[in-house]
């Protein structure tokens, strides 16, 4: 059970399900984890643990930390406007070039995903789209109309917009679990460690596809794998309870 792993408390640990395939049939062959959550469908390319070079965790800790724990989506415009403004807050990183791939990549190209692409807009020119008009039609008129500068400056102002708009909703979501809003940098560099031993636990043993719980608390967070066998993992938070060094539990 994933509250006898961690720190004793007043509530018991946040649990997520997460699932790992060596080859997802999601038509692109990746390997990877996924949350095990709503909305983790086809469109969520599956993760590994590898941070980039601006940010010291991985994509997968972005959708489990500024994504689900602060009541975001894993789809949708406004939810990833949202999740990429908490990971700003977290990491004190610029969002900025990750707001503008998304828009070069699928809102200039017409490759939307969902109708909320029009949110990101002024109001009053998303008033003029015609609402029988498909995405494509839409952009392509709005692009020859404003120029690719104008409309670019304009979707990437709407994704600032609307993920500081959310940012109180991302605190009281995270709150509401029990979690501490100000530790979100240490608890997410502690899973981080977790998901790494995570991945290398499944390259050990070979597994080609396995499940598990996250268990999440202020002072530690566990996985706990259910399939194809049971073990458990428990890395402290940095700073907190009895382990301010951070060392890894088992």
């Amino acid at each position: 059970m994933c509250s006898a792993v961690l720190t004793p408390a007043d509530r018991g640990p946040v649990i997520v399900p997460a699932m790992f395939n060596e080859q997802w049939q999601d038509g692109l062959g990746a390997r990877g984890w996924k949350l095990d959550v709503p909305g983790a469908g086809a469109d969520v390319i599956a993760a590994t643990p590898y941070a980039g070079e601006r940010i010291p965790t991985s994509v997968f800790v972005h959708d489990l930390v500024d994504h689900h724990l602060c009541g975001f989506r894993l789809s949708g415009y406004l939810d990833e406007a949202g999740a990429l403004i908490q990971l700003a807050q977290r990491t004190g990183s610029d969002p900025m070039p990750d707001f503008r791939q998304i828009v070069d990549e699928d809102l200039l190209t017409g490759a939307v995903e969902g109708p909320d692409w029009k949110d990101l807009l002024p109001a009053s020119l998303a008033a003029e789209i015609a609402p029988a008009t498909g995405a494509e039609a839409a952009i392509r008129e709005l692009r020859r109309r404003l120029g690719d500068g104008l409309l670019r400056a304009l979707f990437t102002a709407g994704f600032v917009r609307e993920g500081w708009r959310r940012r109180d909703a991302a605190r009281a979501a995270w709150t509401a679990h029990g979690l501490d809003y100000a530790a979100r940098p240490r608890i997410a560099l502690a899973l981080q460690a977790l998901f790494e031993w995570m991945d290398s636990r499944v390259q050990d043993c070979g597994w080609a596809q396995a499940r598990g719980d996250f268990c999440i608390r202020n002072d530690a967070v566990a996985f706990v794998f259910t399939e194809p066998a049971a073990v458990r993992h428990t890395v402290a938070v940095e700073g907190a309870g009895d382990a301010p060094d951070g060392r890894a539990r088992t």
